[in-house]
């Protein structure tokens, strides 16, 4: 399918592009060839159900995006996150050209330093995330149509300064308003926030912290999460209640929807919204709670 909705103004604010609420996944990414129809589907779908952005999980490249956009008229689709290690600039740059070509405007790069345990070229990260966005400027990407996985300050100031703005993962309300203040007004930020759509306390959080379990290995979060004031055993064991309180929306509708506008009063322009179910299918595509979760956002 090409484009046939009207010309998308490309000189916008992203924000503008990415909309109020988009849906973050691994499986939207996926690239095996029986996949590719399904994904078309799902993405044809979310832009019905009037969601902004799909943003594709699990370490994605411009290449991700094609069927999603292909499947799509005025779906934005966004890399999250790309690491910087395993993509180099200029295929990043070349795959960019080639998509904003074809479907103008509706693309954005989302790139981050991924994690030591998960690279073996992890070194000086933010040295070489500055190095990696000047090569970017110089193969013409445009700094509004690019966005950063940031957490700590320094990296917040080189989304501002380098980018169109923040796309933070597992991050909390206070984190978000932290990150509004280095921000400033102007730029995207627009943390992703995950959901189990589950109203029983004790299954819901079982869910959430056997699915955030994996993420407790990687100091790049748990040292974000001893700064925002959270303990050690906080980060233990698949994490703390409170700490599942703090980075998920789960429960009913009115639970979920609170949530979600806490964030927003902190700061948030956009929110990535992850749906967690207990799969432990890399391929999942929950449409159900999808719908469900736009029904509820209205």
């Amino acid at each position: 399918m090409s484009d046939t909705a009207a010309p998308r103004d490309t000189t916008a604010p992203l924000k503008e592009a990415v909309g109020r609420y988009g849906v973050w996944s691994i499986g939207l990414r996926s690239e095996k060839a029986d996949r590719r129809g399904a994904i078309a589907e799902a993405a044809a779908e979310l832009e019905e159900l009037g969601y902004g952005t799909a943003w594709l999980g699990g370490n994605s490249a411009p290449a991700n995006a094609a069927p999603l956009l292909g499947a799509t008229r005025t779906l934005t689709v966004g890399t999250s996150i790309q690491s910087i290690w395993q993509h180099d600039a200029g295929s990043s740059a070349a795959g960019f050209a080639e998509l904003d070509a074809a479907h103008p405007g509706r693309f954005v790069l989302g790139l981050g330093v991924s994690h030591a345990k998960l690279a073996e070229q992890y070194r000086r990260p933010y040295s070489a995330l500055v190095a990696y966005l000047d090569e970017l400027d110089a193969a013409k990407v445009p700094a509004g149509r690019r966005v950063l996985a940031a957490l700590g300050p320094r990296t917040l100031g080189l989304s501002r300064d380098r980018a169109a703005g923040a796309i933070p993962y597992l991050v909390t309300t206070e984190h978000t308003a932290q990150a509004r203040e280095i921000l400033g007004e102007g730029p995207l930020l627009a943390p992703e926030l995950k959901v189990v759509l589950d109203e029983d306390p004790e299954r819901a959080r079982a869910t959430a912290r056997g699915y955030l379990a994996m993420y407790l290995q990687l100091p790049n979060y748990t040292d974000n999460f001893l700064r925002l004031g959270f303990t050690e055993d906080d980060v233990r064991d698949g994490g703390s209640d409170r700490l599942i309180d703090a980075v998920y929306a789960w429960g009913d509708e009115d639970r979920i929807r609170a949530r979600v506008e806490e964030y927003l009063a902190a700061g948030a322009d956009h929110l990535a919204l992850q749906v967690v179910t207990g799969t432990t299918d890399p391929d999942e595509l929950p449409r159900e709670e999808w719908r469900r979760l736009a029904s509820l956002l209205g």
